[in-house]
């Protein structure tokens, strides 16, 4: 993740709490957080592609995705 993404949605947090921010702000606040979730999302989708889980019998098996509704 991009350490100057979330430096920049702290940076417009601090803001806030000081004064109202411009609409420019809060737009690109807005799209900061969308980038933001999109990469999270994302790294935590990788996480889970390469999570296992031991049985006690000692097997490894692939952690399968859920099925969606």
């Amino acid at each position: 993740m991009d350490p100057k993404l979330l430096n920049r949605i702290n940076e417009l947090a601090h803001i806030a709490k000081e004064r109202p921010l411009t609409e420019e702000e809060i737009a690109e606040r807005d799209a900061l957080r969308q980038e933001y979730i999109k990469e999270y999302r994302a790294s935590l989708r990788g996480i889970l592609e390469n999570t296992y889980i031991q049985r006690p019998d000692g097997t490894k098996e692939k952690l399968k995705p859920r099925p969606k509704s």
